[in-house]
């Protein structure tokens, strides 16, 4: 266990990064989460038994500090940092022409200041391990909708992870990044309803994740984008 690879992942009380979390910890790997909800993460810690190999951190992805500290203590407890994945984001469901300004400062900072402040947090371990930046982006950051100001922010994720890939690959570090589709998760909860249609579940999206972080060294996945079937945009 000391030697096994070891992930850190924002947003992984819930959703999509609870769903990573749960399958690498079953594929043997060391976990960190860290999440702004303490209760939300110590119940999907017990949910699994309050695993060895997991650590929870309260924290918010968007305070550089607090990152800072999620990567430290993990690196004081596993010796080793292979995997980040951004993960943490949310979206106030609404458009630039008509929406509530209140909500959008914070929407942008987690959605594109958090994966940048992991990424800086996280380089220096990256490089020893030669280990693996995972940004969790979206559809919407391909697609353009009409006043969408979260798919504005998953356009910058989408950039952010070539930008990252082309300064890390020099450094033997690989940068992925996961573009879903719609997925029942909290994310809809601000919504007010699930969408129509066929949705993926978040262990479908955490298969694509882990695909990433498994391939062989020297192999970098740059971008998936992951639609359940009868998606068109």
């Amino acid at each position: 266990m000391t030697d096994s690879p070891v992930a850190l992942i924002t947003g992984g009380g819930s959703g999509i990064g609870a769903a990573v979390a749960r399958q690498l910890l079953a594929a043997g790997h060391r976990v960190a989460v860290t999440g702004r909800g303490e209760r939300r993460l110590k119940e999907f810690a017990e949910s699994l038994g309050n695993p060895e190999g997991l650590l929870t951190f309260t924290g918010n992805a968007a305070v550089y500090e607090d990152i800072q500290s999620a990567v430290d203590r993990t690196l004081t407890s596993y010796g080793r940092l292979d995997t980040v994945v951004a993960n943490a984001g949310h979206a106030t469901h609404d458009s630039v022409a008509d929406g509530d300004p209140a909500g959008w400062t914070d929407m942008v900072l987690t959605n594109v200041l958090g994966p940048a402040l992991l990424i800086r947090a996280s380089i220096d371990a990256l490089k020893e391990t030669r280990g693996r930046i995972v940004l969790v982006g979206s559809v919407a950051g391909f697609v353009h909708t009409p006043g969408n100001i979260y798919g504005a922010t998953k356009w910058a994720v989408t950039g952010l992870a070539e930008n990252t890939r082309r300064q890390v690959t020099e450094f033997g570090v690989g940068v992925t990044l996961i573009a879903p589709g719609r997925v029942e998760t909290p994310f809809w909860d601000g919504y007010g309803s699930l969408p129509p249609g066929h949705l993926l579940t978040a262990d479908q999206i955490a298969d694509s994740v882990v695909w990433a972080i498994r391939q062989p060294a020297g192999v970098d996945v740059n971008t998936v984008v992951v639609r359940p079937i009868g998606q068109p945009n």
